[in-house]
Formats: structure tokens, C-alpha cells, sequence
């Protein structure tokens, strides 16, 4: 009986995506290949591992017993695969940072400068997450590194700033009228923008989300622009909003208790026993551009 990693990978796609057609996209497979790979396996397993539910391809207990196994032995090849091609070509080729739209610009652009300027060998990919978005994808491998305001079970998280989060509105919004400090059932009556979690899979809630009327948009700079136009009120973090609140475009809404909150910017590492040079010279340059943009 043989199995192959390329088989493990089509079964951990097809369940993680909910599909053959799904697990076929994000492998940039053919659909029937995919099938080809899973059929394979239950074949040298001798064992079902996959039975239709509606339309999601849903383990079964066997399955469910084997893949849990199978995702440690996935985890370890691309651990080696990637020490090998350190090893082999010295400086990683290509580098992926999932990065939260709560890190503010100045500092990821002083970042990378300074990365380029010494390893403009090596491509950087970056994703632009939103909430739960650069956690999933670190804890899924699908990046070497997160700038996340969350660490996912399993991992070890540096926080390397700390952003705060504050209600504005626009000058002339009916809450910023009212002349006096706001409770909650004021912002109930208003419209309230808020921002998609970009996660694929356990999508959450964060934040207040008291107001029945509610607009949801996909980025920070989304919201920023609704809120500017008067079309509502958000939480928006300080670095995203302190030009507009300077300039008189925005306000900050000013509430009886609660106003405002906090989040930690977490660096989080993959695979930090076999991180390369690139990837170690990136941690370093993450690191600091935010001890320069915190300090005073």
C-alpha cells in the first residue's frame, strides 16, 4: 500500500474548502485530477474517506481519524521542503506576510523600504486581511508571516504595537448634533459602518454592534470613506483616522463610558525553527518600524 503527499494534500483541500471544485482552484488542479487523487487514496487505504452531505464533501470517521494525522505529516514536509530550499539556494525566493488592515501604512511601507534595500532578490507576497483574516491564514500555512490582532492556538505572537480604536462620525452627523455625551440607545437609532471579518472559515464578531441599522463593508479605508460622507458612524483605528480627525473631516464621538478600546498588533511566525534569512532579516525590519512609529 502506497500513499503520497500529493494525494493527503487533495483530501485536506477538498474538506478545508468544502469541495472538489473548491479544493481544485486553490490546488490549480483540474477538478478531476483532485478526484483522480482522492479516489487513489481510498483505494491504497482500503477505507471510505469522504461521503457527500448536500453538496460539501464531509469526512467520515475514518477519514476524520486519518487526515488528523496526515495534516502533522503535511505540516512536517512543508517544514522540510522549505528548510531544503533554504539550504539549497541560501535567501528564500519568495516570502508571504499576511498583514491586518489595523497596521497602519507608514509603518509596513518603512518595513519593506528597509527589506528591500537588503534583499531585493526575494518577492514579498502580501494579503490584506481584515479581524480574523491574517490569523486564519497563518494557522492554515498559507503564509510565512502574519501581522495579525490575533494569534491563533498553537502559535506564539510578538505584539509590536498597540492601536487604539475610536468612534467618529462626521461633523455634521446627527450624533456629534445631540451636544452631550452619548449612550448606547443614541447610537442604536443611527446607522453603524462596520467591517467584514475577512476570515474564509469562523467568521466573528468583534467589537460594539448595537445598531439594528448596519452597513458592512470589506476595508478599513471602505469605512473610512462612508463615515467621511456622513453616511454613519464606526470604530476606526487611530493611525486610519487621525489625519481626518486633524483636518476637522471627522470627529470623534464622545460616549458616556465605553468610547473607546484597544487592539495589539501581534507578529506572528510560521515556522520559526526553519525561518531563512529573508525571513529573519524581514521579522527584524517589521520589528523596527513599529519601535519607530511608536515612539514619540
Amino acid at each position: 500500500m502506497k500513499t503520497t503527499l500529493a494525494q493527503w494534500r487533495a483530501l485536506q483541500a477538498v474538506v478545508d474548502h468544502g469541495g472538489f471544485a473548491q479544493a481544485a482552484a486553490v490546488l490549480n488542479r483540474s477538478q478531476s485530477s483532485v478526484s483522480y487523487a482522492v479516489g487513489r487514496l481510498e483505494e491504497s487505504l482500503g477505507v471510505r474517506l469522504l461521503k457527500l452531505s448536500g453538496r460539501r464533501a464531509r469526512l467520515t470517521d475514518a477519514g476524520s481519524a486519518l487526515l488528523r494525522g496526515a495534516r502533522n505529516l503535511l505540516s512536517e514536509a512543508r517544514e522540510l521542503e522549505s528548510l531544503a530550499a533554504t539550504l539549497a539556494e541560501g535567501w528564500e525566493a519568495e516570502l508571504s506576510l499576511a498583514v491586518d488592515g489595523l497596521c497602519p501604512e507608514p509603518l509596513l511601507s518603512s518595513a519593506l523600504e528597509d527589506f528591500a534595500s537588503q534583499a531585493s532578490a526575494t518577492r514579498v507576497e502580501i494579503s490584506e486581511e481584515v479581524l480574523s483574516g491574517a490569523s486564519e491564514a497563518i494557522s492554515e500555512g498559507r503564509v510565512d508571516l502574519a501581522l495579525s490582532p490575533e494569534v491563533p492556538g498553537g502559535f506564539l505572537g510578538e505584539p509590536i504595537l498597540e492601536v487604539a480604536f475610536l468612534p467618529v462620525a462626521h461633523p455634521d452627523h446627527a450624533l456629534n448634533g445631540l451636544n452631550r455625551s452619548l449612550t448606547n440607545d443614541d447610537l442604536r437609532r443611527e446607522r453603524q459602518i462596520v467591517i467584514r471579518d475577512s476570515a474564509r472559515q469562523g467568521r466573528r464578531d468583534h467589537g460594539w454592534l448595537g445598531a439594528p441599522r448596519r452597513w458592512t463593508v470589506t476595508s478599513l479605508e471602505s469605512a473610512r470613506r462612508l463615515v467621511t460622507q456622513g453616511l454613519g458612524f464606526a470604530w476606526l483605528p487611530a493611525p486610519v483616522v487621525a489625519a481626518d480627525i486633524d483636518s476637522g473631516r471627522l470627529r470623534q464621538l464622545q460616549l458616556q463610558a465605553g468610547g473607546g478600546r484597544r487592539s495589539h498588533l501581534y507578529l506572528v511566525v510560521a515556522r520559526p525553527n526553519s525561518l531563512g534569512p529573508a525571513a529573519r532579516l524581514l521579522v527584524d525590519c517589521l520589528r523596527t518600524a513599529a519601535a519607530d512609529y511608536a515612539a514619540p
